[in-house]
């Protein structure tokens, strides 16, 4: 195979900016913060460069909302240390909201539910090759999610839902853990789809035609859509639509065989 340059996924769209933050829509599969590994494009990087005379006069931008990779949507970023500060107090007091769109497999008895099932590490109850997979056990952290679903569809591959999801807690992969324990995993999720193999199979080879017909998507889908903080004396909301791959496969198009998919996952 061609190389085929990161560049495609480092692009990200600003959705409003101030002196104080900005808000960019993250495309998948772009990292948010520089890893530990291999050099590869970072959203904190891109934002580095596009406030450069920003930072040359004192800026320091701090990521507020972080995104896991495969998510795409709303970030939320700093851009000084006091307004930092007072953005990580109005996620720690609970005052923001967020909302998601899932789409996930099969259709949902319910039009609208809610988990509360606490989460915590697997790898704290049972044996787990993989670090940061999360399960709903007792003696978890409390957690709560409220979803509703916003379209029924049907494609070759089988039936599927699209979902708003409301997570009322932070905890690490919520949203993802609690629709897998409710049956409905969202499509192309590597860690929770089943008891991960995909994400270690995944590791091994890279995007397979037998995980395409295993995860329907070579990312997960979950796009955050909503943010709204309260903020100078009032609430602001940002938007931020489906993202493109998402939206064509609910629209029924087929699935891209994505190269750079291959070649982010070597890299990182």
């Amino acid at each position: 195979m061609a190389p085929v340059s990161l560049q495609v996924v480092v692009n990200f769209r600003v959705v409003d900016e101030s002196d104080d933050w900005i808000v960019v829509d993250k495309p998948a599969p772009l990292i948010v913060h520089p890893a530990n590994r291999k050099a590869e494009p970072d959203l904190l990087g891109g934002i580095t460069k596009l406030l450069a005379y920003e930072i040359a006069n004192g800026a320091n931008p701090g990521v507020v909302t972080r995104l896991d990779r495969e998510t795409s949507g709303l970030v939320l970023v700093a851009k000084h240390a006091v307004a930092a500060r007072q953005l990580g107090g109005v996620f720690m007091r609970r005052e923001a909201s967020k909302e998601y769109l899932a789409v996930v497999l099969g259709w949902p008895a319910a039009q609208a539910w809610d988990c509360d099932e606490p989460l915590l590490r697997a790898g704290d109850v049972e044996t787990s090759a993989i670090w940061v997979r999360q399960t709903v056990h007792p003696t978890g952290k409390l957690c709560r999610t409220r979803f509703e679903v916003v379209e029924r569809f049907e494609r070759e591959e089988g039936r599927f839902s699209l979902l708003r999801c409301f997570p009322e807690t932070g905890r690490m992969h919520q949203i993802r853990v609690h629709l897998a324990h409710g049956g409905h995993p969202i499509a192309g999720d590597k860690l929770y789809s089943a008891a991960g193999q995909e994400y270690l199979d995944w590791m091994a080879s890279g995007w397979t035609p037998d995980l395409a017909r295993r995860l329907f998507l070579p990312r997960h889908a979950l796009h955050a859509a909503v943010l709204a903080v309260p903020w100078a004396g009032g609430v602001i909301e940002w938007r931020a639509d489906l993202a493109e791959d998402l939206r064509d496969f609910v629209a029924g198009k087929p699935v891209v065989d994505n190269a750079d998919v291959v070649i982010w996952r070597r890299h990182g």
